[in-house]
């Protein structure tokens, strides 16, 4: 069965992302559809996969990743407007049966991503 995880990892403390907020929306030409906002946990992922099962359709998504927020919440001084706030990733499920891990690694002025498993 397929299923879509995330995992963050904050790169400036060498720790995971613990309690940043993340939002899952599915990218529609009818309006896109919020389907998801959480809380990562101690480890910086999800509690539960963001889809599986019916909900594993083949299209287009994307994750927000409230980065600003996070490293605000650590006590981090940023800039006003910060240089990254929010960090919107967008990708495409194409087989529902595969488990697509979207991690991302970042601190307050860079990150990156890649498909994981």
């Amino acid at each position: 069965m397929g299923r879509l995880t995330t995992h963050v990892l904050d790169t400036m403390n060498g720790c995971p992302a613990a309690g940043m907020a993340v939002t899952l929306w599915r990218l529609a030409p009818q309006g896109d559809q919020r389907l998801a906002a959480l809380r990562l946990n101690d480890d910086g992922r999800a509690d539960l996969p963001l889809l599986e099962g019916a909900a594993m359709q083949p299209g287009r998504y994307r994750l927000v990743f409230a980065v600003a927020d996070y490293f605000r919440a650590r006590g981090v001084v940023l800039p006003e407007p910060p240089f990254l706030d929010e960090v919107p990733l967008d990708f495409g499920l194409a087989d529902p049966a595969l488990h697509y891990h979207v991690p991302l690694l970042a601190s307050p002025w860079a990150y990156s991503t890649y498909r994981g498993s």
